[in-house]
């Protein structure tokens, strides 16, 4: 086994899906299809599954993930036709999840072989996984002309007709007709998405038939190993959605987040409309030193060392243009470019080096706020924490230095305390999970030993971690900031940090409810135990267990609820674990032997709330996010959207707060994003910490005698502070 991971949280949701960066990988991690890994002196793509066979340990890596799902999952679910019936879905889905591709009759000749699936992956036969993808890849070339077809006529936008944009009551087209109509609907809607965007009617069109084309071109060069991962992981996530399978190139870049560095140039790639185009510089990084690379540039080839051939990677699979710039640091790249707002392309030549993924690393800000009662601010040590990480080989391999999210933190905590802070406020927002050792030690930092989590395996024993070491690194009051994307490890923390009484949790009504341990499990270490170099086959990143909290309670399903709740869009977006597909179920263990610490004493809660609540009620900010729930609540209701322009219009604008919050998730991800955003739901947080501190040095009723509190403001140096490093 690698790790015991609490795994993260999924962002999709809403009327339209969550925007996700395609990928982190030259510098970063991630990818929207699973990478294969190959040599960086090896820059030749791997051949296609369409025109490839099942690989050589397909069979293997398919039985072996057959036995830990029936012999090691949390559920312990046999792979039968109960789980036949869910895989045969979700991989179909997989492929076509709006069901515009696959017409009915495709659907019904793979329903055959549906519930024989559990059969055939006893025997490791993977062979229905290519049939369904050449079945698509035909229907993919056969609609290609349709769209090329409707932006060449003259579409009308009076018309009164709509279009189905919920998957779950969307259908596969009966008929080739209804599938040209269903087309001629699809390419008008895409052009009011345009229209709405405010782009030219002719850009609009050539960037859709870009985008189509591309789309083609991509599903074409999917790799063998692409596709047994796609196909796995449909089988894993039919017994719960946090299962998978890793391919060897998902895996390294699973272990590069973890240990937030790799060798690159620093840049996030994103795919848009057949162009690999710059996402983001890595402030220090190769790219951002070498200081010619730009954001949105737009990459079209690139060239290994000084004189290697230049490869054409318009339209290419993003990760395996990824693969191509990644390489051993001190190596050269020649990336070939169409830098912004040009035409004409450039070649640069960068030096790959060390990257430090810092964006994702605890990151701590100085901040000042409110008012005690001598008239002085209130000083708060601000620590943003984006994930629980740890480098694991590092760790493995006893390194003293290794990376480390509570080593990092408590450097921050260090540091705060020789400033004199009052307060530390520990900001878990959109942190999806990651170790669930580092969720323990890091609670360490602010209790003393006792229970931080109780696990419950598929035999139904609990085992309770605690925190072990003597003495904590803060003392005083802790605020935790939460939201709906608050995952996992975050959920261990902020619940441990509530049962204890030991801080406040302000945010969202609840956090996202994923109560869930996975083990990573490298299939190639264990299938091959006696060999020193065993070969990559990937991993299974299994439930294993179910975590709940010192008091007994679980958060599966039901997440951390917020002591003071701050209104926002994101508490009633479908993106919560109840939300997800063969979730498992809540429940409860008897609880822990701890001793509260009384540091949020009930009093005063009912107290916090209150002026809270008088503060949203007069601020206009707030009242725009009710407004914005409202509509979206109104929105959320319709399945279909009209294609008649003016009403079109309308129910986009109704469902615009939604896509708000997409981009701010995206601006989030950028790594040049200052450590805290001052906006209005900050500023409120910070008035309830500044109120909860006067509380907690006067009592309840000298509340009443002070004014609410001053907004956030930066240091006294009247700009924000550095990052503390």
């Amino acid at each position: 086994m690698v790790s015991a991971t609490t795994g993260g949280a999924g962002r999709l949701g809403g009327g339209r899906r969550w925007a996700v960066l395609v990928a982190l990988a030259v510098g970063a991690f991630g990818a929207a299809l699973p990478p294969r890994w190959c040599p960086a002196q090896d820059p030749a793509p791997p051949a296609a599954a369409a025109a490839a066979k099942p690989g050589m340990n397909d069979r293997q890596i398919t039985l072996a993930v057959k036995s830990y799902l029936e012999r090691e999952h949390f559920t312990k679910h046999p792979i039968d036709d109960e789980i036949a019936q869910r895989w045969f879905s979700i991989f179909l889905e997989a492929l076509d999840p709006m069901k515009v591709y696959f017409l009915q009759s495709d659907i019904d000749g793979f329903m055959q072989k549906r519930d024989s699936l559990d059969d055939l992956v006893k025997r490791g036969d993977v062979t229905f996984a290519y049939e369904v993808y050449k079945r698509f890849l035909e229907r993919v070339d056969s609609r290609l002309p349709l769209v090329e077809r409707f932006l060449s006529e003259p579409l009308d936008f009076t018309k009164q007709e709509s279009i189905v944009v919920d998957r779950d009551t969307t259908a596969w087209a009966k008929s080739e007709e209804e599938a040209v109509d269903n087309w001629r609907k699809r390419i008008k809607y895409d052009l009011l998405v345009q229209k709405m965007e405010k782009t030219p009617p002719e850009e609009a069109k050539d960037k859709l038939l870009r985008r189509y084309r591309s789309f083609s071109k991509r599903m074409h060069q999917m790799t063998a190993d692409e596709l047994l991962e796609t196909y796995l992981t449909s089988l894993t996530s039919s017994l719960d959605p946090h299962t998978s399978f890793m391919s060897p190139g998902t895996l390294e870049n699973f272990e590069i987040g973890m240990r937030l560095q790799l060798d690159g140039i620093g840049a996030s790639l994103k795919s848009e409309d057949g162009y690999t185009t710059v996402a983001e510089i890595v402030p220090g990084g190769a790219a951002d030193r070498d200081g010619r690379l730009k954001k949105k540039d737009r990459v079209i080839g690139v060239g290994q060392g000084e004189s290697g051939d230049v490869v054409d990677v318009v339209d290419m699979n993003l990760n395996e243009v990824v693969k191509l710039i990644r390489g051993k640091r001190g190596t050269i790249v020649r990336l070939k470019v169409i830098p912004v707002g040009q035409t004409a392309p450039k070649e640069y030549d960068i030096t790959r080096a060390k990257i430090e993924l810092k964006d994702s690393e605890a990151r701590g800000e100085l901040i000042e706020t409110g008012r005690k009662a001598d008239g002085a601010p209130w000083r708060l040590g601000y620590i943003n924490l984006p994930s629980f990480y740890m480098d694991m080989a590092g760790a493995r391999q006893g390194q003293a230095d290794y990376k480390s999210s509570t080593r990092d933190t408590k450097r921050l905590i260090d540091d705060f305390r020789t400033k004199g802070v009052d307060c530390i406020v520990l900001d878990l927002r959109n942190n999806g999970g990651g170790s669930l050792p580092e969720a323990i030690s890091l609670t360490g930092l602010f209790i003393d030993t006792g229970p931080v989590v109780q696990i419950k395996d598929a035999d139904k024993r609990v085992q309770q971690y605690d925190d072990q070491e003597a003495g904590v690194s803060w003392d005083g009051p802790l605020v935790v900031l939460t939201n709906k994307f608050s995952a996992s490890a975050s959920e261990i923390v902020a619940g441990a940090i509530q049962d204890y009484g030991r801080g406040l949790v302000i945010g969202d009504n609840a956090t996202h409810g994923k109560g869930t341990v996975q083990s990573l499990i490298d299939l190639g270490r264990q299938l091959f135990q006696r060999l020193p170099n065993a070969p990559s086959l990937g991993a299974i990143k299994i439930t294993m267990q179910q975590f709940y909290r010192p008091g007994g309670m679980s958060t599966q399903l039901e997440g951390v609820k917020s002591d003071v709740e701050l209104p926002s869009i994101t508490t009633h977006l479908p993106v919560g674990e109840g939300d997800l597909d063969h979730a498992i179920a809540f429940d409860k263990v008897p609880p822990a032997t701890y001793t509260p610490s009384g540091r949020v004493p009930p009093a005063i809660l009912s107290t916090l709330r209150e002026r809270s609540g008088r503060r949203v009620a007069g601020d206009e900010e707030f009242a725009k996010v009710a407004r914005d729930i409202e509509q979206y609540r109104r929105r959320k209701t319709e399945k279909t959207i009209s294609l008649e322009e003016q009403e079109f219009a309308r129910q986009w604008n109704e469902g615009k707060a939604a896509e708000d919050e997409e981009k701010k998730l995206e601006e989030e991800s950028d790594p040049g994003r200052p450590v805290v955003k001052r906006d209005f739901y900050f500023r409120e947080a910070m008035n309830v910490t500044a109120d909860y501190l006067a509380a907690l040095a006067g009592g309840v009723d000298s509340l009443a005698r002070i004014e609410a509190p001053a907004a956030a403001a930066p240091s006294s140096e009247n700009a924000p502070a550095p990052a503390i490093q």
